[in-house]
């Protein structure tokens, strides 16, 4: 099965600003006890979402008017922290399709692509203005272009900027180096088949 080629994203925005967000706050390391990353999108940023006592935290995702929002906002080092590879899951099982924040941390910005889930950076003031605009407007979606590399919203648009070897990736489906392998397989046996055979 061939991988999907995402060329563009357009969704509905929440705005969970902040600088250094690293992935103990996207998915505490207590909730990492688990063999599939499946229903990990239930604990995202878990901590900061709920008080101690089990009840909601004032948090944008607590919000009603964010609810199925799929593309989120942050600041600067998002990601950062330990590399485990279970907070761009979480980030994903709980519905989110793309990040847009000033930078990323190496490890989180790797383990995203391959989930074809693209991490955008944008300047500072821009993510301002696509945050004020869907606080005002949390119903309207905005789309991420990687083709054009600008981010569209209440006709208007800022640039965005990816690496290229990411871009290159998603834009051409070859974002899931195993699925890559997976779809090789036929034509692995294809030329198996043509091999002279050699005895053991």
């Amino acid at each position: 099965m061939a991988l999907a080629k995402i060329t563009s994203v357009t969704g509905r925005a929440v705005p969970v600003l902040g600088n250094d967000i690293d992935t103990d706050r996207i998915i505490p390391a207590r909730f990492m006890k688990c063999v599939t990353f499946d229903g990990l999108g239930e604990f995202l940023f878990h901590d900061v979402r709920h008080h101690p006592d089990g009840s909601k935290a004032p948090h944008p995702l607590n919000e009603p008017r964010y609810a199925g929002a799929t593309i989120l906002l942050s600041g600067a080092n998002f990601g950062c922290g330990s590399s485990r590879e279970h907070a761009p899951q979480a980030i994903q099982k709980y519905g989110f399709k793309a990040v847009i924040a000033e930078n990323f941390a190496e490890i989180f910005f790797g383990n995203s692509t391959t989930l074809g889930m693209p991490c955008v950076s944008a300047k500072r003031d821009d993510i301002a203005q696509i945050a004020a605009f869907a606080q005002a407007n949390p119903a309207a979606e905005i789309t991420i272009d990687l083709e054009k590399l600008e981010v569209r919203f209440g006709g208007r648009s800022v640039p965005i900027t990816q690496r290229d070897s990411a871009r290159d990736a998603l834009i051409n489906g070859r974002w899931d180096a195993i699925g890559e392998l997976l779809d090789g397989i036929p034509a692995v046996k294809d030329t198996a088949k043509k091999l002279p055979y050699l005895a053991a």
